[in-house]
Parts: structure tokens; sequence; C-alpha cells
């Protein structure tokens, strides 16, 4: 699935982001402008390092409209959502508090993402069975992609690849 963001003019409050799968069927959403990496753009950040078969985008890339996923994720009464998307959302939460705060915390991030879950009554993410560097793999890459976005013109895209998990 091809992810498309939108940067749009300079006094625009929000950008876009275009998903277009890859039968070319597409859905979108607004990114409201906030100082750090858009949240959906740090999804395929945390979506594309991390083995997450049923995470926002992957369930947009099968044919989801990104209106309703976004709601049914972050409806903490919907019991529900899949395990993985909640994790998939914690996690991006928790990464957005890191780039908030400008340095990586690895046990605050952790247990951001952890609460989060728990909120949901649904498991955290297990980090230790994919053996990766998470500030690497994470936090860093975020940063990389924040630079990208920063410094994209106005009334120019973005263009990223995402593959998402098999089922």
């Amino acid at each position: 699935m091809k992810l498309i963001a939108e940067k749009r003019s300079k006094t625009d409050k929000y950008d876009v982001l275009r998903f277009v799968r890859n039968n070319g069927s597409c859905t979108d959403t607004v990114m409201p402008r906030q100082g750090i990496l858009p949240h959906d753009l740090l999804h395929y950040v945390v979506e594309s390092a991390l083995p997450l078969r049923h995470g926002f985008l992957s369930l947009l890339a099968r044919g989801a409209d990104a209106q309703f996923v976004m709601e049914a994720v972050h409806d903490a009464a919907n019991k529900d959502v899949a395990t993985e998307a909640v994790q998939a959302e914690a996690i991006v939460e928790g990464l957005q508090a890191q780039l908030w705060s400008g340095t990586f915390d690895e046990e605050a991030f952790l247990a951001g993402a952890a609460s989060a879950c728990t909120a949901r009554d649904k498991q955290p993410f297990d980090f230790s069975k994919v053996g990766i560097d998470i500030k690497a793999a994470l936090y860093d890459r975020a940063l990389s992609l924040n630079e990208k976005w920063n410094t994209a013109p106005y009334f120019s895209t973005l263009s990223l690849e995402f593959s998402p998990q098999l089922v």
C-alpha cells in the first residue's frame, strides 16, 4: 500500500494522508499539525518495524475505511478491537510522548505503551520477542521521517510504501 502525505499551505492546520491500496482503491484522513511527526505517519514507523498483522495500516491495506478504523481503535469502550490494533496504537502514543520530550527514555516508553494497553484490557506488546533495538527501530526512524516531513515544501507530497504483515 502506498501512503501519500500531502503537505498543504503554510496556514493550513491540517495536512492529508491518502492510503492507496494495491488494488487501486483508497481512503484518506487529515493529519493535524502538532509540531512533531503526525500521528498517522508514526503508525508507518511502528507498523513497518514490528510484526503487527492487525495494526491500523494493515487494516487499511486490507480494505477498511480510515475513519472507521480510527474511531474503533480509539474507542476505549470497544472491547472487540483486536489486541494488535490496540498495541499498535499504544506504541504510537508512547512514541509520540518520546518525541514531545525531545529525548528517548526506553523505560518510560515501554511503561507508557504497556499502560495504554492495560487500560484497554489488552496484553501489552512483548518487545523481547522481536529482538530489535527499540530506539533505532522506532525513535531514530521517527526522527528521520520527521526531518523529511519538516523539510518537504508546502504543496508537496511524501510517498511511502507499506507492506502489511502476512496474516
